[in-house]
C-alpha cells in the first residue's frame, strides 16, 4: 500500500494512491491505520474504489469492523466517493451518522476530506 503524505493548512494527511489497491479486511485496514501515523499523518483518505464492496453492505459488518480499527486507533478517515447510488437507507444512515460524529467522513472530493480531515 503506497501512501502519498500532503501537508494541508498546516496538517500532514495521507492518501492512498495505489490504484490496485483494495481493502478486504480489518488486518489491511490496521495495516494503513499503521502505516499512516508511522508517517506521522493526522488523518487518511480512501478513495471509495479502493474499498472492497462488501463495505458499502452493512450485512456484511466490514464497515463497522473497520471503522472500529480506525477508532481504536484514534485515526481519522476520510472516505472520496458517490454514496448517493446507494438505495440502503441503513447505509445512508450510517454515513450520516459517521460524518456527524467527526473522526470518520464520507465526503465527495479530495477538498472536502482534507477540510474534514483537520476538523475536531
Amino acid at each position: 500500500m503506497e501512501l502519498n503524505i500532503t501537508a494541508y493548512k498546516g496538517y500532514k494527511i495521507a492518501e492512498l494512491i495505489t490504484e490496485n489497491t483494495l481493502i478486504q479486511n480489518t488486518q489491511e485496514a490496521v495495516e494503513l491505520v499503521v502505516n499512516s501515523q508511522y508517517l506521522e499523518a493526522e488523518g487518511l483518505i480512501v478513495q471509495e474504489n479502493q474499498l472492497h464492496p462488501d463495505f458499502f453492505d452493512l450485512r456484511t459488518q466490514m464497515a463497522g469492523d473497520i471503522l472500529q480499527k480506525f477508532s481504536n486507533y484514534r485515526a481519522k478517515l476520510a472516505i472520496v466517493g458517490d454514496f448517493t447510488k446507494y438505495q440502503s437507507q441503513a447505509l445512508k444512515d450510517f454515513i450520516r451518522e459517521s460524518n456527524q460524529a467527526g473522526r470518520i467522513s464520507f465526503v465527495s472530493s479530495i477538498e472536502e476530506a482534507l477540510e474534514a480531515l483537520i476538523q475536531f
